[in-house]
Parts: C-alpha cells; sequence; structure tokens
C-alpha cells in the first residue's frame, strides 16, 4: 500500500506505449499529465515490433539459448543475436552483466517473475478497451509457430515445459507437416513441423500507439513532441523537465520511460542498472496470400504479423548503439532466415525497412517503481516485452505514484536493485 500524497500534475518523459500507458492510467487516478518525446508518439520501438500481446512467449530475454551461439557467432551480421566488435565501457559492462543471467537458474528465477505478470497483462489492455481507447488487441487463432524439424521445435517444447514448472500455463497442439500448412497456406516447404498456440492477441503498434495517445489527448492532456530532455530538476515543491532547447515543463512529479536512453536521465536518482539498446529490425511484404494471424519461426527468431493490407517482419537483437544507423546485413540476414519458411513474397519489394532499440536490462526484468526521490519514478527496461507489457506498467505506476495497491510482483522491478 502506497504511502506518498497523491501528485497533482505529473510529466511522462516519452511517448512509446509505456510512456503513454502511464500517462492513461494516472489520468484513470484524477491526475494531470504532460508527456514529452524527442521525436513523438510511437517514435522509437513501439513502431516497428511485431505486437505480439503473447504472455506464452514472454519470456526472460536472458537464456542459456543466447550463450549456445558462441562468440564467434555473435560477432557475425548474420547471427539473430549480433554484437559488434567494440571498445564500448558500458556495453562491456552490460555483456558480461548479460551473460552471468544466461545461466538455467536466473532464467527460471527470472521466469517465475514473467509468470506473474503475464497472468493480468492482457486484463489492462482490457481496461484501456473499456476506458475508451478505440484501437482494439485482436485475438491470435491460430498464433503459430513454424520449424524446419520436429527436431527444431522440440526446443520450444522444452521451453514451455519450463514455463509450466515456474507456474506458468501454456495451451499448444503439435502440428505436422500436412496440418501446419493446411492452417496457413503461405508457408513455405523449408517448413516441416509445427505448433499452434491458444489464448495469444495481437496488435497493429502503430495504430494502437496512436489510438492511446489520442485517448490522453482527449481527457486534457499534453503531448509535446520535440522535447529532447536534458535535465531533471529536482525540488521539495516538484520537478522541472528541461530540454535541450531550453523549455522546461513543471509536476508534482516524473516518470521516465524514455526508453533505451533511460539511464542519463535516471543515473543521478540512484538507478544504476544498466539500461542497454537491444536494437530489432523490421520490413513490409505483400504476400500473394497474406496471414490472417501471426507466425513465429523460433530457431531463426523472426516474428511475422499482419498489419491491415501487409506483412510485418521482424526479428534479430543487436547490442550497440540506439544512434547507430540502421545496418542493411541485419535485414538481409532476416531476409535470408525466412525465405525457406514463406512463399509467395517478393523479397525485393518490401516497404518499412526500421530499425528499433528496445531497452534491455541484464537481469531480462523491467525498472519500475520510483526512485531514491519520491518524485521521480522510473518505467522502462522491458527488453522485447514493451507491447506486451506497457499497459500493466502504467497501471503499477499509477497505483504507486497514487497511493494505491500494487501487486506484490512489483518488487521486483525495483529501479534501485
Amino acid at each position: 500500500m502506497g504511502t506518498r500524497q497523491s501528485p497533482d500534475r505529473v510529466v511522462v518523459v516519452g511517448a512509446g506505449v509505456v510512456g503513454l500507458s502511464t500517462a492513461w492510467f494516472l489520468q484513470e487516478r484524477g491526475v494531470e499529465v504532460t508527456v514529452v518525446d524527442r521525436d513523438g508518439v510511437a517514435a522509437d520501438a513501439s513502431w516497428g515490433n511485431a505486437g505480439w500481446l503473447a504472455p506464452a512467449l514472454t519470456l526472460p530475454l536472458p537464456e542459456p539459448a543466447v550463450l549456445q551461439y558462441g562468440l564467434r557467432a555473435m560477432l557475425s551480421p548474420s547471427s539473430p543475436v549480433y554484437v559488434p566488435l567494440t571498445t564500448d565501457l558500458k556495453l562491456i559492462r552490460f555483456l558480461v552483466g548479460f551473460a552471468r543471467h544466461c545461466t538455467p537458474s536466473k532464467w527460471q528465477e527470472a521466469m517465475s517473475v514473467y509468470t506473474e505478470v503475464n497472468r493480468t497483462a492482457l486484463g489492462a489492455y482490457d481496461e484501456l478497451a473499456d476506458g475508451g481507447v478505440r484501437e482494439l488487441t485482436r485475438l491470435a487463432d491460430p498464433f503459430l509457430a513454424a520449424f524446419a524439424s520436429e527436431k527444431d521445435r522440440q526446443t520450444l517444447v522444452d521451453e514451455f515445459h519450463h514455463v509450466e514448472a515456474a507456474g506458468g500455463e501454456v495451451d499448444f497442439d503439435l502440428l505436422d507437416y500436412d496440418a501446419i500448412h493446411s492452417l496457413e497456406p503461405s508457408l513455405g516447404q523449408g517448413v516441416n513441423a509445427g505448433l499452434r498456440l491458444r489464448n495469444q492477441r495481437f496488435i497493429d503498434p502503430p495504430l494502437f500507439v496512436n489510438s492511446l495517445a489520442d485517448a490522453v489527448r482527449e481527457r486534457g492532456g499534453e503531448i509535446v513532441s520535440g522535447f529532447d530532455v536534458t535535465q531533471i530538476d529536482d525540488r521539495v515543491g516538484g520537478v522541472s523537465v528541461r530540454s535541450a532547447h531550453g523549455d522546461s515543463r513543471d509536476g508534482d512529479a516524473v516518470v521516465i520511460s524514455s526508453g533505451a536512453r533511460l539511464n542519463k536521465l535516471a543515473a543521478p536518482f540512484g538507478v544504476r542498472k544498466l539500461v542497454q539498446a537491444g536494437r530489432g529490425y523490421s520490413f513490409s511484404v505483400k504476400p500473394e496470400h497474406l496471414p490472417k494471424n501471426p507466425v513465429y519461426f523460433p530457431t531463426q527468431r523472426v516474428a511475422c504479423t499482419p498489419l491491415h493490407d501487409r506483412f510485418r517482419v521482424a526479428g534479430m537483437m543487436e547490442f550497440r548503439s540506439p544512434d547507430a544507423p540502421l545496418d542493411p546485413r541485419r535485414v538481409q540476414a532476416i531476409i535470408d532466415a525466412a525465405k525457406p519458411m514463406l512463399s509467395g513474397i517478393d523479397w525485393t519489394a518490401r516497404e518499412e525497412e526500421w530499425v528499433g532499440s528496445r531497452p534491455c536490462t541484464t537481469d531480462g526484468l523491467p525498472l519500475i517503481g520510483a526512485t531514491r526521490s519520491p518524485r521521480v519514478h522510473v518505467a522502462g527496461g522491458h527488453g522485447m516485452w514493451g507491447i506486451a507489457l506497457g499497459p500493466l506498467t502504467g497501471k503499477m505506476v499509477a497505483d504507486s505514484m497514487t497511493g494505491a495497491q500494487t501487486p506484490t510482483v512489483m518488487r521486483h522491478f525495483d529501479p534501485l536493485r
């Protein structure tokens, strides 16, 4: 149970799904909000991702399988997990910490935490819909995972058994060649086995996040684009959030949800946990037969989602600066991995090539809650799961800031850990 006095005005830094969800749930509790962003609504990781709301696949990023790639493989631009040679000491520190958490025991500990949040994550989306956010989630039925062999499939099945051992629930059916090709005719000849997941959903990320922004504005919230925050002044009477251009927005409190750039603003308030850009890539194509539901290729780490008239193909994990340019070799790596698994696609006609920075932590758990200042709060570090966990995060932050009861699982996300 919170004890601090509820703020009347809050400035939220970041107009992605996490920041806007925080703003929306604060408004639900009667708080006036201003959202500022260096670019605009859904400008970074909230734009080009796969849009999956899939509790069965919302798992800790530091996993033993990552280390199985080996250092030489991870230095290759064609690897699903890519780490360019670097002298960046912050990145090296992050990678060492990340590797320490890629053990079975650490993964199991983190998975028990994810099990708790996965039970309620979709419910937070339902609250947004009930509260007037017009763009809705869509049921993924079937949600397919496709494999080149039954041996490849067994790796994901084993992972699901570990999820169940941690208290989670995964409802799935095994599919043979004929069954999965019958369910999704656009699959290629490289697919020889499959798996059907139940009770998963998906969204069109740009449409949903912009709809959420509209809902925040309609309730009287202000959203300011082009506001690159460089400093947060914390005083007893409130906070002042200052931009690179000398503009400022004042409030009783601030929530830092600035994605992969969180550390710079949060470090002065005692947040030492490293947040590193884990960059993902995507592009859109128009298959001869557009699938109606998501398709996942776990071995290739490629995620595909139908977004109205196009098919988004996403994948890769690349630990490097969020300001580095798009690397076309990474786009080609996705194409090379996906080409045998899909048919009827002109890969040269792709559009919307994108790279975005997902904010990753060494232990795979987000940072959610107050810093050493009761007026400065953090919401970030979700890795690949900002879309899946964004609304739930916003609800937890709003509850903690307004003195409402918060779930016990939130203790695992302490920004000062």
